[in-house]
């Protein structure tokens, strides 16, 4: 490693190595994986989230980058001009681009805000409720420059209340501490009430799941409350109501949604009366394949089930029991369904492509002895945008069948 000549800043360069692929790089693509990446002793004495430039093996250079040689992705891209400046105007510029496309998108400000690489802020999430922000810096580059991005943040959006979530796997996978803490403005009073789908969702921002509420299924929320019009609703990993809610606002007669925690239930269940839908919403919490199985001895039907778990495979290592799994849910599933009813199934594991899951989901089905058509292949919302080059960047699939008779 050297010194990039004639900079005025004098950072580091780390170079790839001579058979890696910087083709890919200069192409979009974000990461740099550990073994690709020259790692001398300068190089591994760097601090997680060191700012350098990235040359190929030719010495020219690709971009600035932020380094973690504790991590497998050992640099991310942020910028392809070796020379940009990380400050509050550089946050600014891209916050603003990411505003722009979400307010095109959604008369009310409820929406994911910064969608990570795909919005240019490498491990970055953000996820705006109102005039409450919740941040994720997921990699180490942005807890060090934490600062910067909410003054960009609250400067850009106006919003009075920035909560740092910082929790999750990948934080662990950087090597960052795990806490939950407002570090702008005043925390919430409560859950605060998201209007989404037609129904009012509320959102536990200091003690829910992930930010407090799932922006990414909004899409698939419609198409399924589309089918439910005049039905019997049954959300499995309903969360705060996610599809339940969603189904009621189309008409549906009545919903059940089942889920693991019992404070997501009471959260799904208050937005249930402040939308109006209490007399047709229903809960049961527990594990939701007991609960599956339970609801197939009792004989209960319905006109449209919906299974949104947690990503079974949220990783390679996981992937042949995570398509397992999503076979099982199939399995029990299918045999919930009316004749001629809706099953959707839905999978937020990135390690699972949308073929395999669709597989795993139609042999499952089949095991419950079933037989279905997809009518329907959703994804995530606009305001998750893909980074063509990064395929974790789209992550969520939603299967709708339309079982037989």
């Amino acid at each position: 490693m050297s010194e990039v000549e004639g900079s005025l800043r004098s950072l580091p360069v780390v170079r790839l190595k001579p058979k890696a692929e910087a083709r890919a790089i200069r192409h979009g693509f974000p990461w740099v994986y550990a073994d690709e990446l020259v790692t001398d002793r300068r190089t591994q004495g760097l601090d997680p989230g060191a700012l350098a430039v990235l040359e190929d093996g030719e010495r020219r250079p690709l971009g600035l980058v932020t380094v973690n040689v504790k991590s497998k992705i050992i640099a991310r891209m942020l910028d392809r001009d070796p020379d940009a400046v990380i400050d509050r105007a550089w946050f600014e510029a891209r916050l603003s681009r990411a505003l722009a496309h979400r307010a095109r998108l959604y008369a009310e400000p409820f929406y994911r805000l910064v969608h990570a690489e795909s919005d240019g802020l490498p491990g970055v999430v953000i996820d705006r409720f109102g005039s409450v922000a919740v941040v994720q810096p997921n990699a180490a580059w942005a807890e060090g420059h934490l600062e910067d991005l909410v003054a960009a943040l609250v400067a850009v959006t106006g919003v009075e209340t920035v909560i740092k979530n910082g929790s999750g796997r990948s934080r662990g996978l950087e090597g960052l501490a795990e806490e939950v803490v407002v570090i702008h403005g005043s925390e919430p009073a409560g859950p605060i009430a998201v209007p989404m789908s037609g129904a009012t969702y509320m959102a536990d921002l200091m003690g829910g799941q992930k930010t407090g509420l799932f922006f990414d299924q909004r899409e698939n929320h419609a198409f399924a409350a589309r089918l439910s019009r005049g039905g019997t609703v049954l959300d499995v990993f309903s969360h705060v109501g996610g599809f339940a809610l969603a189904a009621l606002a189309g008409g549906a007669t009545e919903a059940l949604a089942v889920d693991a925690s019992a404070p997501a239930l009471a959260l799904a269940e208050q937005g249930a009366k402040a939308s109006g839908f209490a007399d047709r919403f229903t809960t049961r919490q527990g594990d939701a394949f007991e609960v599956l199985e339970a609801l197939g001895a009792e004989g209960a039907r319905f006109d449209l089930v919906i299974c949104d778990p947690p990503a079974f495979a949220p990783a390679k290592p996981a992937l042949e029991a995570g398509l397992r799994a999503y076979e099982r849910l199939a399995r029990l599933a299918a045999p919930l369904v009316a004749p001629g009813g809706y099953l959707v199934l839905c999978s937020c594991s990135h390690a699972a492509d949308l073929q395999a899951f669709r597989n795993a989901s139609a042999r499952g089905i089949g095991r419950g002895g079933r037989r279905g058509q997809i009518i329907h292949t959703g994804f995530a919302g606009p305001d998750h945008p893909v980074l063509p080059q990064l395929a974790e960047s789209s992550y969520l699939k939603a299967l709708a069948f339309r079982l037989d008779g």
